[in-house]
């Protein structure tokens, strides 16, 4: 296990609309059609922003983490794939989101930046989204803890001590998994298990 300090700089610029829309705006154009699951976009720092391409290494990675963590989560959590989390600018899909148990299973709403614990991205193609537009998302967010699943490296990297809203924000640890070492899973402040890194990896 190591530290390590990532810069954040925008990304996505390159992949995202020149307008700007509010949260409420994107969200009535999936309400009425106008964007639809065909449109491989995502809200991001109020710009739409073109998802990036996954592949079967990615897919399957996700899948398997779901499988690894549904295990090991005590009762009262639930585990969603590439569903839509709620921030005061951005909707993003994370690849997995850990949230408390709805009782309408979250069809009445999507989760929101509060209800989300543990995020987590798979990363090959998107890893410079993923540790810093996403990141810093997340961070002024206050997520908790956000994981970083990154297939080139076969690292966990995990993001944790959120800055919160701040004209940069960032998280303040950073620590780095390797195959050989088990990632803490912690909930609300408590390690409730440890999954070995390499169950994670393809």
């Amino acid at each position: 296990m190591s530290t390590a300090t990532t810069q954040i700089t925008p990304t996505f610029l390159g992949y995202a609309s020149i307008p700007r829309f509010s949260l409420r705006q994107y969200q009535r154009m999936i309400e009425s059609g106008s964007l639809t699951p065909d449109d491989k976009v995502e809200l991001l720092e109020n710009y739409l922003v073109l998802k990036m391409p996954r592949n079967p290494v990615h897919d399957g990675t996700v899948l398997r983490i779901s499988k690894r963590l549904a295990r090991r989560l005590p009762a009262g959590w639930d585990i969603r794939s590439q569903s839509a989390v709620v921030f005061s600018d951005s909707q993003p899909e994370p690849d997995l989101a850990v949230v408390p148990e709805d009782k309408d299973d979250y069809t009445t709403r999507h989760p929101s930046a509060t209800d989300a614990r543990l995020l987590i991205e798979v990363a090959n193609t998107s890893l410079l989204r993923d540790q810093q537009d996403k990141a810093r998302i997340y961070a002024r967010g206050s997520v908790a803890c956000y994981w970083i699943v990154n297939l080139d490296d076969r690292r966990v990297e995990v993001h944790a001590q959120p800055s919160g809203p701040c004209d940069a924000p960032a998280y303040a640890s950073i620590l780095h998994y390797a195959a050989t070492d088990s990632v803490p899973l912690v909930l609300d402040g408590v390690a409730v298990a440890t999954v070995p890194v390499a169950d994670l990896l393809p």
